[in-house]
């Protein structure tokens, strides 16, 4: 009984899963990347100068070390 029952365990769970017909998300995930986009843009705009000026910084301690 027990090497029956462990053949159709091993049977059950090498045998081959039909591929999921489930696409996801998508449009979920284009809302995101276009909100994302749109807020990167947003911040750029505002905070442009703030934002060279800490790059830069960041860039000249690391080549004065």
């Amino acid at each position: 009984m027990s090497l029956y029952l462990t053949r159709l365990y091993l049977t059950l769970l090498l045998k081959p899963r039909p591929a999921a017909k489930e696409r996801g998300d998508v449009p979920g995930w284009v809302l995101i990347t276009v909100m994302t986009a749109g807020l990167v843009v947003a911040i750029w705009t505002l905070a442009k100068d703030q934002l060279v000026e800490m790059l830069r910084s960041a860039l000249s301690s690391v080549a004065n070390k």
